[in-house]
């Protein structure tokens, strides 16, 4: 059987990547609108394996899971090495704005900041989310709405 033209186009439209140095964007995320540079004060950890990466995201998942409350956003790991961390809103009324992404991710810095290997380390003052996810081995971080921006956040 043969499909109408029209059809084969919207599947082609819809399962290609928007990007072709990103096939994650357009699928699990729209179209990158912004991006930035975030140069980590920390070093990758010797043991930052693929394994670390999953574990610290089954963790974050299993702590929304235990939540009373449906989770207001998803996390996920993606790449060959899981180097990819994405966040993504689960409603349309909750990461609307890269404003309130910022906040979400200021959010995580305070409960990063207040685990025990920050304060034994020394680094709750100073170190961020964003170098706890360089000390796991993260390169990548993308946050969106789900709907209308994805901003990705490169970390070196």
């Amino acid at each position: 059987m043969r499909l109408p033209t029209v059809i084969v186009m919207f599947i082609v439209a819809v399962t290609l990547p928007a990007s072709a140095d990103d096939r994650h964007e357009g699928y699990y995320y729209p179209e990158v609108t912004s991006r930035e540079t975030y140069v980590a004060r920390a070093d990758t950890m010797p043991d930052a394996t693929r394994a670390r990466r999953l574990g610290f995201v089954i963790g974050m998942t299993a702590e929304q899971q235990a939540q009373p409350f449906p989770p207001q956003w998803a996390v996920f790991a993606k790449g060959t090495e899981a180097e990819k961390l994405i966040i993504v809103s689960l409603s349309r009324d909750y990461l609307v704005t890269l404003y309130q992404a910022r906040g979400l991710l200021a959010q995580m810095t305070a409960m990063a900041r207040a685990t025990p290997f920050f304060i034994e380390s020394g680094v709750e003052d100073h170190y961020t989310f964003l170098d706890l996810l360089k000390l796991i081995g993260f390169r990548q971080l993308t946050i969106s709405d789900g709907e209308t921006y994805a901003h990705q956040i490169l970390i070196e």
